[in-house]
């Protein structure tokens, strides 16, 4: 007989003998080491219920033979409680009796979970069929749950091996997608260069032919000098962004009102023409940031930009800026051509341009929304796109940090003053086009009048309430709020009401002056205004404010 160590310690199938009689417990594992190396199993014997609880903690049985009536915890019992645990719920136990059960102890057994009785004496060709069965079972069992093993191992080395397939292949469809991109890039670089330098070429020709007229020598000359120029912003944005994506560009940090500097870059796309035909939507809430203004009108620039090119005449662009939280949020939403989905992950991709047409009737080398997205991250920002598909429109987001800079009004002193105190009336002049603020500013200053400034309609609020001049020049299509908005809160406020407003606009339908003259203005003036008449729209401040109600046209 095998002693209990080495049986503990062997692979095959093991057998459990439960018995508190000595001779009964010897008989019967006597009968089970017979037949162990034919049957292929180990025997383990224990002489209490305790000390099978102990066994079933250490070992895994194929079957355990167990006495009925033992002391202290009898045969159902110690089956209870060996189900009950989750390892041993399912072990094969076989009671062994003395006696013949009746109906009633057979019904007990089954329901602590028997799978079998043996009654003594016991017949040795009766254990050993009945133990064959079970330790078969088990020998099946053990196969199929290392043939699981093997297969769930197999099964994992195809699913890593089939994850590494599916990445080289991402890898080499990204690479494919570059290469690709970086060719039709080439391609397009080509043809943005061959184009202007055709031109540039046939107007140099034109101009060196005997006999070319004056004026079409002056159109060649022009041409040259616009193709030029479009040449020179080619290799700007070329170069901006490898020194973009290499780092190499260094922020002249100050702070900076995202509002008026969008306004700004909205007047000069006007101004050129280049919104012509749109429906233009401007809502701006002052917004500042600590930023490079140059690198600011290029991240807005660029993305104006792309919003007129994207979208076909007559379609609607809506330019937004708000402050939400500790950001300042800049959107640019068209009605346009749209992002595809399959082309929305990558739009801000180096050469990334969408599906090129042979026309090229958009023009440019695809480079502006990744320059974009360089420069927002440079300034600690970020940009996001977003389109329901082709043909929908699109939007863009930029997130910059705000920098805390206070809104209110600025220390009142005149923005421009005069040489001399002439004793004039003060003017306030509340006006979005930085140009046109300056000379107006300038003029009026040069005939002794000290001027305050304002480029939108919040911040001039704040400036006459601050300021209190004696006239304001208001113009009427302002960022944040408008001129007829600017009007009744004036109007509304004691510490402002007598101040004489007059609308400087280049709105001048009567339609235009009656909603002027309801929102409260004194008078009404259409650009572009001649200083006479500016100085006669400010002459009665020096004596008395005006009736309210006069307009000119």
């Amino acid at each position: 007989m095998l002693t209990e160590s080495i049986v503990a310690n062997s692979d095959k199938p093991k057998i459990l003998v439960v018995n508190d009689d000595p001779a009964s417990l010897l008989a019967l594992t006597s009968l089970l080491d017979g037949r162990a190396d034919e049957g292929n199993y180990a025997v383990l014997s224990a002489r209490s219920g305790q000390e099978a609880l102990r066994q079933v903690l250490l070992h895994d049985f194929a079957v355990i033979l167990l006495d009925v009536n033992m002391p202290g915890m009898d045969g159902f019992e110690t089956a209870e409680a060996i189900h009950q645990r989750p390892r041993s719920a399912d072990i094969p136990i076989i009671f062994v009796t003395a006696f013949l059960a009746d109906e009633i102890d057979r019904l007990k057994a089954y329901q602590r979970g028997a799978a079998d009785f043996l009654f003594t004496p016991v017949i040795p060709q009766i254990l050993h069929a009945k133990v064959s069965v079970f330790v078969t079972l088990a020998m099946k069992n053990e196969e199929l749950k290392r043939q699981a093993e093997e297969l769930s191992q197999h099964a994992s080395e195809l699913t890593a091996t089939n994850r590494r397939l599916v990445r080289e292949m991402e890898e080499r469809r990204a690479a494919e997608r570059k290469s690709h991109a970086k060719d039709e890039f080439l391609a397009m670089l080509g043809h943005e260069l061959r184009n202007p330098l055709s031109a540039i070429t046939s107007a140099s020709s034109l101009i060196g032919l005997p006999g070319a007229a004056p004026d079409t020598v002056a159109r060649a000359r022009s041409i040259i000098q616009r193709q030029s120029q479009h040449l020179s912003r080619i290799v700007d944005d070329l170069l901006d962004l490898s020194r973009a994506m290499s780092g190499k560009i260094l922020l002249a940090r100050q702070a900076t009102d995202l509002s008026r500097l969008v306004a700004s870059c909205l007047e000069t796309f006007r101004a050129t023409g280049r919104t012509d035909g749109y429906r233009i939507a401007v809502d701006l809430a002052p917004g500042w940031v600590d930023g490079d203004p140059t690198r600011l009108e290029q991240i807005v620039s660029n993305l104006l930009d792309n919003a007129l090119k994207y979208t076909p005449n007559g379609g609607a662009i809506d330019i937004a800026l708000r402050r939400t939280g500790d950001d300042v949020v800049l959107s640019v939403r068209d009605s346009g051509v749209g992002i595809p989905a399959e082309l929305l992950p990558q739009v801000f991709d180096v050469f990334v341009q969408g599906a090129i047409s042979i026309d090229r009737s958009q023009g440019g080398l695809g480079i502006g929304l990744s320059l974009v997205r360089r420069l927002v991250e440079l300034h600690g920002g970020s940009v996001a796109a977003d389109s329901p598909g082709a043909g929908l429109g699109s939007s863009f987001t930029i997130r910059l940090p705000y920098a805390g800079v206070a809104e209110a009004a600025e220390p009142c002193a005149p923005a421009v003053a005069p040489a001399l105190d002439t004793g004039k009336p003060s003017v306030l002049l509340i006006e979005d086009n930085e140009d046109g603020r300056e000379m107006m500013a300038t003029m009026l200053a040069a005939f002794g009048y000290p001027v305050y400034q304002a480029a939108d309609g919040l911040q001039g609020v704040s400036q006459a309430q601050a300021c209190s001049p004696d006239a304001a020049l208001v113009d009427i299509g302002l960022p944040g709020i408008d001129g007829y908005e600017v009007a009744r809160r004036l109007r509304a406020d004691p510490a402002t009401r007598a101040i004489r407003l007059i609308a400087v606009t280049g709105y001048g339908l009567p339609e235009d002056q009656r909603r002027v003259m309801e929102a409260g203005f004194d008078q009404h003036l259409v650009k572009p205004v001649q200083i006479e008449r500016l100085l006669e729209a400010l002459a009665p401040v020096a004596t008395a404010p005006a009736p309210a109600g006069t307009a000119a046209a």
